[in-house]
């Protein structure tokens, strides 16, 4: 049986029941005020002038804007200039290098490797020689690698720039 038979079955309604309910009815006890209306003629309306769109700026927000992006650009032009003089004065120093090295003898650049290898053997051999004594004493931990990894990578970085500077000075004179 459907839903339809079975309601078509059932007892029927009155016209009152089956209409639906009337909706509440609004009873106005206050009159009809204007005071609620904007009066044009009061200052607090504000129009636009008739030049509006002419304007270079139209709002507040984007005067602001218009400052921000101004001062980025002079912070912009500022960075660039003191880049340009920190790179004159990076390369003044990079020649000053450069000739020290290129002005060396064979003798004394052979000198100054050997004697830069026998820093960085003897270095790491102290090193090891500390690590050795914290790991018998039960003291050694990440802390301490990382102390002695930081102290290797220190000299080779500052080995790495004096031998770059050897090598670009020796290649200059031959």
């Amino acid at each position: 049986m459907s839903y339809a038979a079975a309601a078509a079955s059932g007892p029927k309604q009155t016209p009152e029941e089956a209409a639906a309910p009337q909706p509440p009815e609004v009873i106005s006890s206050e009159s009809a005020s204007t005071a609620s209306l904007v009066d044009v003629d009061t200052p607090s309306v504000r129009t636009v002038p008739s030049d509006f769109m002419e304007q270079d700026v139209k709002t507040e927000t984007q005067a602001t804007r218009k400052e921000l992006e101004d001062a980025a650009e002079r912070a912009r032009a500022e960075a660039h200039l003191a880049k340009k003089k920190g790179t004159g004065k990076a390369r003044k120093v990079d020649s000053i290098l450069t000739k020290f090295f290129g002005d060396l003898s064979d003798g004394a650049s052979t000198t100054l490797v050997v004697s830069n290898l026998a820093a960085v053997v003897g270095l790491s051999a102290y090193l090891g020689y500390k690590a050795w004594g914290l790991y018998e004493r039960g003291r050694f931990g990440w802390k301490n690698v990382g102390i002695g990894a930081g102290i290797v990578a220190g000299v080779g970085i500052i080995e790495g720039i004096l031998g770059g500077y050897l090598y670009k000075g020796k290649k200059k004179q031959s």
